[in-house]
């Protein structure tokens, strides 16, 4: 019955490697070929026995094409023709196996006597060994003199030979030692022959030679999991049993003291869930082969950063595509430290902007991450009441393709932090993604701080060059000065007609006074010195604003509430056209400006706002503040960086909200004059 149970998967084999299309493998037809011959030898012995002629010379056929078959797999990677020794064991195999009809004939001819016959029968046992043997040493250096590629092509066809030429061993060893075939083993050979048949037609199949049986890790876990228990089992019976055999209740003590000990283990190891998670991941680290390949993983996030494919991409941009690509992420958003400390949304690669608010991360939780560096699942975090879900901002979790936070730290300081949307394929992460994240991140990290002071020398480079150029144009215009003082002095003792000197005295002392403005306001910088303040009626400097533009492009007072402040009227209305002009720059024509003049008691705010072009927010953190760096044509660069230095000069504050598209809100924050002599100590206090 087995044996037919193995000729009709053999058959069932032939005939799915031929319906199949042919791959470019030359052991593909003898395979088929091999398979039938075992089909035809496990159907003659079905039909006549193990012992008639018949199935000796079938089995004879089907030892000889096996043999073929091994040799055309070394002919899989050329080994065939590289290796002398080969060649030869393969004919020395095929002529050992060529004597078994010559003993059949003798046998039936001239072993007249039991002793003959018994003879004649061991001999035949003895070169099926030595046939077993060298085929198994065949596969041997077939599968481990292979290429890492061809090996994995090889896999099955492998496993499969060396399971029947293993069987074929023991069954003819103990036949031999027995001097007679084992009747258990004898009735096996067909459904072996049969089993064989899978692996063989899987390493012979387009598709299918590579391919692994792996085993989840959960299911390892649990397996490793019931051996333990096996074992413990098998450790408590055979110590019992021992403890037996010295007499006494020693045999019954030690069973209850396995029963105490067991249900201490369990009622430990049941409720931990931290117990039980170490370790998981104690087991995985240790026992099972790496998920990544760290060598291509670390190539592909050195060509990311070095280059994504485009010129327009920015560092932080690859910086955020490094990290995502990791755990396939189809998006990331880079947070980066504000001038507050705190981090916020700077850039992001291939981010929907679906118009929400830029998400900030508050202190506490950032001091925490930096703290403890740790990988943030905010999937696991949306559904339980654990410490970290109220320390992400609502903001975050609202973010429905939010899926993963990476902190980036460099010397152990927060540098920034990358949050990954989640992929299509959601798993949850384990210890090998959390190491790998952590690494690539403080790699970042350390480029992003490269990054950082790199821009902050060549910022230091540039102001310095400018301050050199700048000192000669003061030193034009200080003489230019000086000469209209001069012309204005002469002209007031010389100019015969009165009408004319005194037109000429009005423009030549409005020109002096603007010139020496323009000095006072390149002078500030750099000096420590600050602006002579005092008190400003907003309203009334918001009027003088719009009046500026009229004519030239439409700018609305759209509120003026009563604001008295302290500042330098000059430098704030100065901060005040740079940002107006700002707004017209990225305004279409007629396209109306508007400022907004409020108070909430405390602070004076005065508000710039625009429905032009807008700015995202890469462009507001790294380019809108910093000098020498200018969207317009000819532009110098300094006119957003003046009008926030010249209102932190009064104390006040500028901000700045943009979208693209959308438009921009320029907003400068001053204390009202109350407030400020309040807050600013007097004499007495600064002597104390």
């Amino acid at each position: 019955m087995l044996h037919l149970i193995g000729a009709a998967c053999c058959a069932s084999a032939v005939i799915w490697l031929a319906r199949r299309p042919l791959t470019k493998r030359g052991d593909r037809k003898p395979t088929m070929a091999a398979l039938a011959l075992t089909g035809l030898w496990a159907a003659v012995v079905s039909a006549y026995g193990s012992g008639t002629e018949v199935a000796a010379l079938a089995e004879a056929a089907r030892n000889l094409a096996w043999i073929l078959v091994l040799y055309r797999l070394f002919a899989h990677d050329g080994r065939d023709l590289s290796m002398a020794q080969v060649r030869p064991v393969v004919i020395v195999l095929a002529m050992v196996e060529l004597l078994q009809p010559v003993l059949l004939y003798i046998a039936n001819n001239w072993a007249v006597t039991a002793a003959l016959m018994a003879t004649t029968t061991q001999i035949g046992f003895l070169f099926h060994i030595l046939v077993s043997i060298g085929a198994l040493v065949l596969l041997h250096n077939l599968y481990g003199g292979a290429e890492p590629a061809t090996r994995d092509a090889l896999r099955w066809s492998a496993a499969g030979l060396a399971g029947f030429w293993a069987f074929e061993l023991n069954h003819y060893v103990v036949a031999y030692l027995s001097e007679a075939p084992a009747a258990e083993f004898a009735a096996m050979r067909g459904l072996v022959a049969g089993l064989m048949a899978i692996p063989l037609v899987v390493g012979a199949s387009n598709g299918l030679a590579g391919r692994r049986l792996r085993a989840s890790h959960s299911m390892t876990f649990q397996t490793l999991s019931l051996l333990v228990i096996g074992g413990y089992l098998l450790l408590m019976f055979g110590a019992a049993q021992l403890l037996a055999t010295l007499g006494g209740n020693l045999g019954r003590l030690a069973e209850i003291g396995f029963l105490v000990a067991a249900v201490t283990v369990t009622l430990l190891w049941l409720p931990s869930k931290k117990l039980r998670g170490w370790l998981r991941v104690t087991l995985l680290k240790h026992l099972f082969q790496h998920r990544y390949d760290y060598r291509e993983e670390w190539m592909r996030f050195a060509r990311t950063i070095s280059h994504m494919g485009s010129s327009e991409t920015t560092l932080y941009q690859r910086a955020s595509k490094a990290i995502a690509d990791i755990v396939e992420s189809p998006a990331a958003l880079l947070f980066l430290p504000g001038e507050d400390g705190l981090l916020r949304e700077a850039a992001s690669w291939n981010w929907s902007d679906d118009g929400r608010e830029l998400v900030t991360l508050p202190g506490d939780f950032t001091s925490r991450l930096e703290r403890e560096d740790f990988v943030v699942e905010i999937d696991r975090l949306r559904g339980s009441d654990e410490e970290d879900r109220d320390s992400l901002p609502d903001a975050v979790l609202a973010i429905q393709e939010a899926w993963t936070l990476v902190p980036l730290l460099h010397f152990d300081r927060i540098c920034g932090a990358v949050l990954l949307a989640r992929p299509a394929h959601v798993r949850p992460l384990d210890w090998e993604d959390y190491d790998l994240l952590k690494v690539v991140g403080r790699q970042l990290a350390s480029y992003l701080a490269e990054h950082e002071s790199h821009a902050a020398l060549m910022e230091a480079a540039k102001f310095d060059d400018f301050n050199r150029r700048i000192a000669f144009v003061m030193h034009d215009i200080k003489n230019l000065a000086s000469q209209l003082s001069l012309l204005a002095r002469n002209a007031e003792k010389h100019a015969d007609n009165p009408e004319f000197r005194k037109d000429m005295l009005v423009t030549l002392r409005s020109g002096s006074d603007k010139l020496s403005q323009l000095l006072a306001r390149l002078g500030r910088y750099g000096t420590s010195g600050e602006a002579a303040l005092r008190e400003i009626d907003l309203a009334a400097l918001g009027r003088r604003v719009v009046e500026r533009f009229n004519g030239t492009h439409p700018v609305a007072l759209t509120r003026a509430d009563p604001c008295v402040v302290l500042a330098d009227p000059e430098g704030l209305e100065q901060a005040l056209v740079h940002l107006v002009q700002n707004g017209i720059d990225a305004s279409v024509p007629d396209m109306p400006i508007s400022i907004d003049i409020s108070t909430d008691g405390l602070l004076a705010k005065i508000e710039v706002i625009d429905s032009g072009s807008g700015m995202d927010a890469e462009f507001l953190r790294h380019r809108l503040f910093k000098p020498f760096v200018s969207s317009k044509d000819g532009g110098f660069g300094i006119g957003a960086f003046e009008a926030r230095e010249l209102v932190r000069s009064m104390g006040g504050r500028l901000d700045v909200q943009s979208r693209p598209g959308i438009g921009t809100r320029f907003s400068i924050s001053i204390p009202l004059a109350e407030a400020a002599r309040f807050l600013k100590p007097g004499p007495n206090e600064e002597a104390a």
